[in-house]
């Protein structure tokens, strides 16, 4: 099977394309294109003659055929939460247009490709239950939130129409992501263990009492791929599927982060209350019962040391103490 990976070049992106490689997918991966607006710079994936990086906007790059003998796409490109509640239009153009352009080249496709597309738990919003459950109504109060929703609707329909098969999977936050800060507004969550291990100060922009809801970049690699093997009859709603992951208050974060290198480096990170992510994030829920998704054997991180553990793990020249 031919497959697209959108924001291919991106962190999440990366870590799912060399999961596919190594045979998790159920069909064999024949040709992998990773199609980012930044160029490809993975030195192993670069080498894999099944790897194709392509650069530039998704809309032209889908008007110059990106589509042609694709069978499956797994949709990740997308401007961040931060970067859409600045300026309204490069989300719309970003998140909901590209969206759009996407679906409308797979129903021109001659096969209906199989697509899942990476929500996120932005969706929920306003006056919400304890626990969000699957069929919990979304009600996004962030402009991030709201053209995730759109794209999921949009899918919804799509797929209700047979122009493809659609998954629609909402992410926790992933992290601890390598690498440096971007516009995210959950950004601070990997900034606040990944610097104080480099050695580098953090600043947490959130009471530290504020609840999250997370995953590693494994377990969420995993929902990805566990999203594109279910069988169409097993995966039944259209409606998005919320993963599993760890409900957890910063504070908790920033304690693990103590238990694994000491006082020393916790102490690197400082609270500096920043008004708009702690509104975005602050309006987040942060605990769910994930039904659906423990169906399909999936499952959540026991506790932040897991997510600790793997980030040293998987990045060990990243940290310094």
């Amino acid at each position: 099977m031919n497959i697209l990976i959108t924001g291919g070049a991106g962190f999440l992106g990366q870590r799912l394309a060399q999961a596919l490689l190594i045979g998790e997918l159920k069909q064999t991966v024949t040709s992998l294109t990773l199609a980012d607006i930044a160029p490809l710079r993975d030195a192993a994936l670069l080498a894999d003659k099944r790897v194709r990086g392509v650069t530039g906007d998704l809309k032209a790059l889908l008007g110059d055929g990106l589509m042609q003998d694709i069978g499956g796409v797994f949709h990740l490109a997308a401007a961040v939460s931060g970067e859409c509640e600045a300026d309204i239009d490069v989300g719309l153009r970003t998140n909901l247009d590209t969206t759009r352009a996407l679906l409308d080249a797979c129903r021109a496709s001659i096969q209906a490709p199989r697509l899942v597309f990476s929500s996120s738990l932005a969706v929920y919003g306003g006056d919400m239950p304890d626990v969000i459950a699957d069929n919990t109504l979304p009600q996004p109060q962030n402009s991030y939130g709201t053209q995730k929703f759109m794209c999921e609707q949009l899918i919804a329909d799509y797929t209700r129409k047979g122009y493809l098969d659609g998954r629609s999977v909402r992410l926790p936050t992933v992290t601890v992501r390598p690498g440096k800060p971007n516009k995210a507004a959950s950004g601070f969550m990997s900034g606040v263990i990944r610097e104080p291990l480099a050695g580098v100060d953090a600043v947490c922009p959130v009471d530290p009492a504020t609840g999250v809801w997370i995953t590693s970049p494994r377990r969420a690699v995993a929902g990805l791929i566990a999203a594109f093997n279910t069988p169409r009859a097993q995966w039944g709603s259209r409606t998005a599927m919320n993963l599993p992951g760890l409900s957890v208050r910063v504070a908790d974060m920033l304690a693990a982060l103590e238990r694994h290198a000491g006082a020393r480096v916790a102490a690197r990170v400082r609270v500096e209350k920043d008004d708009i992510v702690s509104s975005i994030v602050g309006g987040w829920p942060w605990r769910f019962d994930t039904v659906r998704a423990r169906g399909l054997g999936l499952s959540g991180p026991a506790a932040m040391d897991e997510l600790i553990a793997e980030y040293v793990a998987d990045y060990p020249d990243a940290v310094h103490g």
